[in-house]
């Protein structure tokens, strides 16, 4: 082909085109439905049930609603199901309000940071252009939220309850983002007039007094104690009088967060298995004294250990490209529900290394493993996840995915570090190799 699109070329597209019958029934398709419901496999359906033989319990699917927080709806979780055991409740929910707040707090002052630090960087550059493109987006990684648990705590939801702006965050991450790149200008004028950054920290407190003030009248302001009650399965009645939520979270979910580890799965080339990895100014609390790090392995070994900690009656936060070949309505995970190829009669056939390579694909969602059906070799077959968006998807709330999606679009997992081998305990104490800002493992839950 010629490098020009000449009229022929498409006149011997279209003569083509029209030589095959289904094309034009797929085109009347998909004109009629769309891509994707005209697309759907009824047998991948029938081969992806929705029973398991191992299976943690869980409380009710939550809803996120119009917001990112997939990251800390997870992590609730898989955290709430302690309080529920403790308390012998049928379900609850953490407040998902609270962390946000802390979180959109700690961003822009971690923005504000980054760009003081990046302040004799061209403004263009493609570093100070990457953290100007999104200064308090709703998205995160679990390293971000432990950070937030450790300083803030947690409440349950009836104390700091959903407000409009915490279920539909668009307008607020907007008004936030102007004002901040708004600082982050003044930032550079009053440099260029010969302002030292300890000068411009200065400035910092003030615009910091203007982040609260827009948090609290959207979100409303976080309790620093609570009172809180509630009846459990047998109606006896548990309370709680003036208790920080620091306090609650180490009296009734009791963690110790520096028990939990991120192991990845990204096989690409410029990052070799059994290595740790961090990714520059990837963060929100700027004091937080465990930085964003994962131990990349084999999709084996995420397997192995998920199964571990599920069969030891644990949850498993997970992060994957929640996008790719999926029924969100059905709620299938599934690599063949959709037969696009045989819809366009063409192959997709990009590897997982090559997505990521090619920015085919990355982590933009945060789920639950809360079940595995396995073979009669212990090999998994299909995964039973939570989901946070609502109890009118999937099985109520809940998504069946199959292994071989697992293993093509599932990046990340949270696990107890004693389900890790002693080798891979040893591994993640390494220092991490740091990735650029725009990599793809830095990407966000949302």
């Amino acid at each position: 082909m010629k490098k020009e699109i000449s009229l022929n070329d498409i006149k011997k597209f279209d003569d083509n085109f029209n030589k095959n019958p289904g094309n034009i029934i797929a085109m009347n398709a998909v004109n009629e439905n769309g891509i994707i419901a005209s697309s759907k496999s009824f047998e991948a359906k029938r081969n992806n049930q929705f029973s398991f033989s191992v299976e943690v319990e869980a409380g009710k699917v939550c809803n996120q609603k119009q917001s990112g927080r997939c990251w800390m709806f997870a992590s609730y979780n898989v955290m709430r199901l302690e309080i529920m055991k403790k308390l012998n409740l049928e379900n609850m929910e953490l407040s998902q309000n609270y962390p946000l707040f802390y979180d959109k707090l700690e961003k822009s002052n971690h923005f504000l940071e980054c760009m003081l630090d990046t302040i004799d960087e061209p403004v263009n550059s493609r570093t100070v252009a990457f953290l100007l493109s999104a200064p308090v987006g709703d998205g995160g990684q679990w390293d971000m939220f432990r950070s937030l648990v450790k300083k803030y705590g947690v409440v349950p939801k009836e104390v700091m309850p959903e407000t409009n702006a915490s279920s539909a965050t668009r307008e607020l991450d907007g008004f936030l983002t102007k004002k901040l790149r708004e600082f982050a200008c003044t930032f550079r004028k009053e440099h260029a007039k010969g302002k030292s950054v300890a000068d411009l920290r200065k400035l910092k407190d003030e615009m910091m007094e203007t982040i609260y003030r827009m948090l609290v009248i959207s979100l409303g302001k976080p309790p620093v104690k609570f009172d809180w009650g509630v009846r459990d399965k047998d109606k006896k009645y548990h309370s709680e009088k003036g208790i920080t939520p620091v306090e609650f979270f180490n009296k009734y979910v009791g963690w110790n967060l520096d028990d939990f580890v991120t192991v990845i799965n990204a096989p690409t080339k410029d990052k070799p298995y059994n290595k740790t990895y961090t990714v520059k100014y990837l963060g929100n609390v700027e004091e937080g004294d465990y930085p964003v790090k994962y131990l990349n392995l084999p999709m084996d070994d995420l397997r192995d250990l998920t199964i571990k900690q599920l069969k030891a009656g644990r949850a498993v936060w997970f992060g994957s490209d929640v996008g790719q070949f999926s029924d969100r309505k059905g709620g299938y995970l599934t690599s063949d529900i959709l037969n696009v190829d045989k819809l366009f009669d063409t192959k997709f056939s990009m590897t997982k290394e090559e997505r990521l390579d090619f920015g085919e694909s990355l982590m933009t969602h945060a789920m639950v493993i809360t079940g595995v059906d396995l073979d009669e070799n212990e090999k998994p077959i299909r995964w039973k996840v939570e989901n946070s968006w609502g109890e009118d998807v999937g099985e109520k709330g809940y998504y069946v995915m199959d292994d071989k999606w697992f293993g093509e679009f599932a990046y990340q997992i949270l696990l107890e570090k004693k389900y890790l081998s002693k080798e891979q305990k040893k591994l993640f104490e390494q220092e991490p190799i740091v990735l650029e800002p725009w990599d793809p493992m830095g990407s966000l839950a949302r």
